[in-house]
């Protein structure tokens, strides 16, 4: 499986505010200055609830966050050393 780099969803958030203060955008999703912070710096993986505030928020679908989120998240793993897995014969 070859997968690229893809970057943290939190990253793209600066794109999508425009003008619009990350305080500002915290209070119009009903979570914490901090909690954004976190998600923006990619120091937080954006769950479902978020997701779904996020679209609502942008005018975007939830499973564009998630699927950002999922792809940003799978190649973290691939990147991780682990044992030999042992497929089952078909």
């Amino acid at each position: 499986m070859s997968m690229y780099n893809p970057p943290h969803p939190g990253l793209l958030l600066d794109d999508y505010l425009g003008g619009i203060s990350i305080a500002e955008a915290a209070r119009r999703l009903g979570v914490t200055r901090a909690t954004l912070s976190r998600i923006r710096n990619g120091h937080s993986s954006i769950s479902a609830d978020m997701a779904v505030r996020l679209g609502l928020l942008f005018g975007t679908s939830p499973e564009l966050w998630l699927g950002m989120q999922t792809s940003y998240d799978l190649w973290v793993e691939l990147q991780k050393p682990r044992p030999q897995v042992m497929a089952i014969a078909s």
